[in-house]
C-alpha cells in the first residue's frame, strides 16, 4: 500500500524537479513534459528515472488489488498496462523513435483502464465509482483537448491527464485500502 501511495508522488516530484532544473528554457504552456527528459538533455534522468520508479511502485501495488468481477479485473489490467507505458516513457524518452506512440498509449490506455475498472468497481458495490470514472474520463479528455488547442505546448493537457489519473488512482486505492473488497 505504501508503494502505491508513493508512486504518483515520485512521478510528480520528478516532473517538478526537472522543471525547476530546466526553468531557464522550459515553460509549462510552451513545452511538453517529455521535453524535460529528452535525449541529450543534461540531467534528463531526473524525469526519466522518476517515471520508471513511479511505474514500478504503482504496478507493484496494483498487482495486489483484489478484483471482484471480470469487468473490474479487465479494467485493472488495462490500467496497469497504461501505467507500464509510463515506465516506457522514461526508457524511451523524447528523441527516440517510439516515444510519441508510447506517450499517447500511456494516456489512452490508462484512461480506458480507469473507466472499465471504475465501472467494474461500481458493479461490485463501490457506489458511485462508475459514474465518477466515466465523468472524470469525459472531463479530462474535454479539458485536455481544449488545452491542446489553447496553448503552444502540450504540457497543460498532459498535466490535466496526469492529475486526473492520479485522482482516480488514489480514489481506487482508498477503496481498496478501506477493505470494501478485502484488498
Amino acid at each position: 500500500m505504501v508503494a502505491g501511495t508513493l508512486g504518483p508522488i515520485v512521478a510528480m516530484t520528478g516532473i517538478g524537479t526537472a522543471a525547476y532544473i530546466n526553468r531557464s528554457w522550459w515553460h509549462f504552456t510552451e513545452n511538453a513534459i517529455s521535453d524535460l527528459g529528452k535525449v541529450g538533455l543534461p540531467r534528463n534522468y531526473v524525469l526519466n528515472v522518476s517515471f520508471v520508479i513511479a511505474s514500478a511502485l504503482m504496478l507493484y501495488c496494483i498487482s495486489g488489488w483484489k478484483t471482484r468481477n471480470v469487468v473490474e479485473r479487465t479494467g485493472v489490467v488495462i490500467f496497469g498496462i497504461g501505467v507500464a507505458f509510463l515506465a516506457l516513457i522514461g526508457i524511451f524518452p523524447e528523441g527516440t523513435p517510439p516515444h510519441h506512440a508510447i506517450s499517447w498509449a500511456f494516456f489512452i490506455v490508462s484512461s480506458v483502464g480507469l473507466v472499465v475498472a471504475g465501472v467494474g468497481m461500481e458493479l461490485s458495490g463501490d457506489s458511485g465509482m462508475g459514474v465518477f470514472s466515466v465523468s472524470l474520463f469525459a472531463a479530462l479528455w474535454g479539458i485536455a483537448v481544449w488545452a491542446m488547442k489553447s496553448f503552444r505546448g502540450i504540457a497543460p493537457a498532459e498535466m490535466t491527464g496526469a492529475l486526473g489519473m492520479i485522482l482516480w488512482y488514489y480514489t481506487a486505492l482508498y477503496l481498496k485500502a478501506r477493505g470494501a473488497d478485502g484488498g
